[in-house]
């Protein structure tokens, strides 16, 4: 039986580099090179053949990741909240600047993310009637991690989380379970492994 998925025209993919990096010792993590490429670049490119527009969410360093940017022709978005909010104001530009029915997100520092990260979140948003889908992984302890910015959001959810983000609030899956929601697990948790550090990074780079 056929799995029905939405078609890559109809997501914007969305890369979120709007964090202040202080687990890198305030380095900006997407202008961070991995063999060659920095950060960013890699998640575009893996991000780039499963969905029709792409856009970034970047703080600093605005030139910089237009230039990744261009041959995509992904414009970069500033937050329209002060003061570094989180991943949600960058999620928010992204909705707001989408002229899709859906939006993709994924952050700058996941250079392996799924390639078939659309399809199966699509998926899982057709046959749920869900609204927002998100990735889990599970170790093999058997414990199971949610990727909460590794998300398939409907763009018309734009106005809520606005008017979540004005009220004060931050917390990702808070937003989340106020809408219909569902998650996908994926086998392979080093897809979805975010550098953190520049030791870390200077270990992949070295592999």
């Amino acid at each position: 039986m056929s799995v029905s998925t939405l078609a890559a025209a109809s997501i914007t993919g969305l890369v979120l580099a709007g964090g202040r990096g202080q687990r890198m010792g305030g380095a900006d993590k997407g202008l961070q090179t991995l063999h060659g490429r920095p950060l960013a670049a890699h998640v575009l490119a893996r991000l780039a053949p499963q969905t029709g527009a792409l856009v970034i969410s970047a703080n600093r360093n605005a030139a910089a990741y237009a230039a990744l940017g261009a041959p995509w022709h992904a414009p970069v978005l500033a937050d329209t909240l002060p003061d570094f909010p989180g991943p949600l104001a960058g999620l928010l530009a992204g909705l707001r600047e989408a002229r899709t029915e859906w939006l993709l997100s994924a952050p700058c520092d996941s250079p392996w993310l799924p390639a078939d990260l659309a399809a199966r979140l699509s998926a899982a948003a057709l046959a749920q009637r869900a609204d927002i889908v998100t990735a889990t992984t599970s170790n093999a302890a058997g414990e199971v991690s949610l990727h909460p910015v590794f998300a398939l959001v409907r763009t018309s959810l734009a106005d809520d989380l606005a008017t979540f983000l004005a009220a004060g609030e931050r917390k990702v899956r808070a937003w989340y379970a106020r809408h219909t929601a569902a998650e996908v697990a994926f086998a392979d948790e080093r897809a979805f492994y975010n550098i953190n550090s520049l030791q870390e990074l200077a270990d992949f780079d070295r592999a």
